[in-house]
């Protein structure tokens, strides 16, 4: 059979209708049509199956797709490829049709980390794409692989620089400046504390660096005297 048929039969035998109605609350750009009710560990477990089948890239190829877990097994088969260009080029057919956070979210290529400087060029094109998920994930892979050791301002002014009235964009840039508080605090506080950010993400980045357990009690003291 084809890996359609397969897939569907697999999809429709792990079916959950009220996870689907818990998972299309999570997710409310997508009415309940689009979810099938199927868990994220079995999504993954598939997802390993059908990354191994010579048809694999049937279901690539099938954009858009009709519902939510098959954005998902799309994201986790891109996400365990380990050829770098191949990975890129299939990213850059996928993202147009990232249509969620959770999607967006979940997709994460372990194999970007072999190549930040290529990854970088990509990262700026997608930054720039006007796309509302593109742009989240572009942030999202800043905040997975250049924080830390890696880390530079010029990154971080990248993500300060973004300009949206997009909630999933906005929200994923308070994740990233949260997160960067955690790993590069004394690099990142003047962000915070020169207002760099629009108010609602500079408030809603303290909010959220004040609730991680890897930010010192200090600290989180002297976020809090710095909202807006």
């Amino acid at each position: 059979m084809s890996i359609f048929t397969d897939t569907e039969a697999v999809l429709s035998s792990l079916r959950d209708e009220k996870y689907a109605e818990f998972q299309q609350k999570l997710t409310p750009t997508h009415g309940p049509e689009h979810f099938i009710g199927v868990r994220t560990p079995d999504l993954k477990k598939l997802a390993k199956e059908l990354s191994k089948r010579p048809d694999c890239g049937e279901f690539l190829a099938a954009l858009p797709h009709r519902y939510f877990e098959e954005d998902q097994l799309h994201a986790f088969i891109l996400s365990g490829e380990k050829d770098f260009d191949l990975c890129i080029e299939l990213t850059e057919k996928f993202l147009p049709f990232v249509d969620n956070w959770a999607t967006c979210d979940q997709f994460s290529p372990g194999c970007f980390a072999k190549r930040p400087d290529v990854l970088l060029t990509y990262i700026d094109k997608w930054l720039a794409s006007g796309h509302t998920y593109t742009v989240r994930f572009a942030a999202g892979m800043l905040m997975r692989y250049f924080l830390g050791e890696n880390f530079r301002t010029e990154y971080a002014d990248r993500v300060a620089a973004i300009t949206s009235d997009e909630y999933y964009i906005n929200m994923m840039r308070a994740w990233y400046f949260a997160t960067a508080l955690a790993k590069n605090y004394d690099e990142v506080l003047p962000y915070i504390e020169n207002r760099r950010l629009d108010t609602w993400t500079h408030n809603r980045t303290i909010q959220k660096a004040v609730e991680s357990f890897r930010i010192t009690d200090g600290q989180k003291q002297y976020l809090r005297t710095l909202k807006i």
